[in-house]
C-alpha cells in the first residue's frame, strides 16, 4: 500500500513510522488514522519487527491534533461513531499491539496527538515538546481515549486539572506527572527511541507479548490482573522461547530469540 500521509521505514527490526503532514502540524485526519491503522496491524503480523516508534515530521509538532474541519458539523450519532471507530481503528489496537510501540513526541503533541502518544507503551518526549487536551476549550471532551489513559497514567487529579482547564503543559512537566518517561533535546530525541528499542528486541518477544497483556489486564474491566498473570507465567513455561532463554542463562551465553 501507498501512503500519502505517512513515511515507513524497516531497519534492523525496527519499525519506524513518521507522520508526514507538516504543513498541518501532523493533525490527525480520517485518512491518516486509516493509514496508522493498516500499517500497524501489519507490524503486529510481521515476525521481522520487533519494535515500532511513532513520530512526527519536522521540529514542531508530534501530532497537533485531529482536523477538526472533518467533523464540525458532525451529528450525536456520527460523533460517537467517530469516536468508537477512532478506538477501534487506531488507538484501542495500539495499546492491545503486542509488538512494543513507542512514541517519540517531537513538538506538540494536542488531543488526538497525546492521545495517540498516550496509546502507545512508552514516551519519549523532546525538550521542546507542549502536549495538552483543549478539547473542552472546543465544547467537547477527548474522545480517543483520553479522559481515561490520561487519568490511568498521570492520576486522576491531574487528568482533572488539564482536561477541565485545557491547559498546555511542557516537558518537565510531563516528565513529572509521569505522562513521558523521559526527556531529551530534540536533535537527541530519535537516537534515544532507538536506544530503547535496541534494548527491548534483545528480550523475548513472546515474553513481551505476554507482559503487555499482563500489565493492560490491570486496567481491563472484570479482568483480575493477577490471575491473568499467574496463567500467562505458565503459558510461558510452555514455549521455545522460554527454553532458549533459561538454557542461555544457564550456558552463559546469549540468547537468540
Amino acid at each position: 500500500m501507498n501512503y500519502e500521509n505517512i513515511l515507513v521505514e524497516l531497519e534492523n527490526s525496527i519499525q519506524v513510522i513518521t507522520i508526514n503532514r507538516p504543513s498541518k502540524l501532523n493533525a490527525l485526519n480520517k485518512a491518516t488514522i486509516e493509514e496508522l491503522s493498516h500499517v500497524l496491524v501489519a507490524a503486529d503480523k510481521e515476525a521481522s519487527v520487533r519494535a515500532v516508534i511513532i513520530t512526527g515530521a519536522g521540529e514542531k509538532a508530534f501530532v497537533a491534533g485531529a482536523d477538526i474541519s472533518e467533523f464540525s458539523d458532525f451529528s450525536v450519532e456520527e460523533g460517537k461513531n467517530l469516536s468508537k471507530k477512532g478506538h477501534d481503528q487506531l488507538f484501542s489496537r495500539i495499546d492491545q499491539m503486542k509488538t512494543p510501540v513507542i512514541a517519540a513526541v517531537n513538538g506538540f503533541a494536542l488531543g488526538g496527538g497525546l492521545e495517540l502518544a498516550m496509546a502507545a507503551h512508552v514516551r519519549i518526549f523532546s525538550e521542546n515538546a507542549r502536549v495538552g487536551l483543549p478539547e473542552t476549550s472546543l465544547g467537547v471532551i477527548p474522545g480517543y481515549g483520553g479522559t481515561q489513559r490520561l487519568a490511568q497514567i498521570a492520576g486522576k487529579g491531574r487528568a482533572m486539572q488539564m482536561v477541565l482547564s485545557a491547559e498546555m503543559i511542557d516537558a518537565a512537566t510531563a516528565l513529572n506527572y509521569g505522562i513521558t518517561n523521559k526527556v531529551v533535546p530534540l536533535e537527541e530525541l530519535m537516537e534515544a527511541a532507538k536506544k530503547l528499542a535496541k534494548k527491548i528486541i534483545k528480550n523475548s518477544p513472546m515474553a513481551i507479548a505476554k507482559a503487555i497483556q499482563c500489565i493492560n489486564a490491570n486496567y481491563t474491566s472484570g479482568v483480575d490482573g493477577l490471575a491473568f498473570e499467574v496463567n500467562a507465567f505458565g503459558d510461558c513455561f510452555g514455549t521455545h522461547d522460554f527454553k532458549e532463554g533459561t538454557s542461555a542463562f544457564l550456558e552463559k551465553r546469549k540468547a537468540d530469540f
